[in-house]
């Protein structure tokens, strides 16, 4: 098969990967008068100070239709993955970048993909994608073949702060004080849907990896690949491995610092857990 552009959006905690001939296009994140782009250039250490000090709603925006027809440009065949069209029109503008590009280039093909997800999930679906194309599936059969490879993927979350998700009428501001007080975290996952759900509040993050690995283990999770993204608190991102490894020995775990977007919602000391089953 040609050689096929990948593209994904910086939900997804990824960089640009020329290897991979992957691009990552930034959404931008707003909040304090200033805006943020969440490319490799963001000051990780500035923004998350600058987010803590902040108490005024924020807002997120998605590229822009001319950053994704920038990232399309020269190619021929290409795949574009998205966060969750539940909760961004980040999959809205690719689609629409797609059209417009076919227009001038009708002979090129791109599939776009909504992953319902985001964060280390949208990675874990991008691996299997690219795994399918090592397997020379036919163009005409890749988009269900990506179709049946990510109802085997899953993605589990846990937060020690609401703080962000009050400010943006996620959560009410009550149960973000109250959990605060009680140093409640939450743990969610994003529903077939692709909507965030949450699933238990509790106290303690021995608790909260011995009940990630459970939700894991509801989901199928067979011992495949997992990767855990964490905000400022690698230690607990190792700790969870470890109850991970604990359960499933011969499981393949990777885990990565959360950039700018999935920052701002799971905020210091969240986690993100993508994983396929087997």
């Amino acid at each position: 098969m040609s050689e096929i552009r990948l593209i994904i959006d910086s939900s997804s905690n990824d960089l640009t990967d020329s290897k991979r001939n992957l691009i990552v296009v930034p959404l931008t994140i707003s909040f304090g008068g200033k805006d943020y782009l969440d490319n490799e250039d963001l000051d990780m250490q500035d923004y998350l100070q600058k987010m803590d000090e902040n108490n005024v709603a924020g807002k997120t925006s998605c590229p822009s239709i001319k950053e994704w027809l920038e990232a399309l440009e020269g190619s021929e065949k290409a795949i574009i993955v998205t966060m969750t069209s539940q909760l961004s029109g980040t999959y809205s503008s690719a689609l629409q970048a797609k059209d417009m590009y076919l227009e001038k280039n009708p002979k090129s093909e791109i599939i776009v993909v909504d992953t319902r997800s985001a964060g280390p999930e949208m990675e874990i679906v991008l691996q299997g994608i690219e795994k399918i194309l090592k397997n020379n599936v036919r163009w005409v059969d890749v988009d269900a073949a990506i179709a049946k490879m990510r109802t085997q993927t899953h993605l589990l979350f846990a937060l020690q702060s609401l703080h962000n998700l009050s400010l943006n009428g996620r959560v009410s501001p009550a149960l973000a004080k109250v959990a605060k007080m009680l140093h409640i975290k939450l743990i969610g996952t994003a529903s077939k849907e692709g909507k965030l759900e949450p699933l238990a509040k509790l106290r303690g993050m021995k608790r909260v990896n011995l009940e990630m690995v459970k939700e894991m283990k509801k989901l199928n999770y067979q011992g495949g690949q997992v990767i855990i993204d964490y905000c400022q608190n690698e230690d607990e991102a190792e700790k969870l491995k470890d109850e991970i490894l604990a359960a499933f020995p011969d499981a393949d775990i990777t885990l990565r610092p959360m950039h700018g977007l999935c920052s701002f919602y799971a905020e210091k000391g969240g986690l993100m857990v993508g994983f396929n089953e087997k």
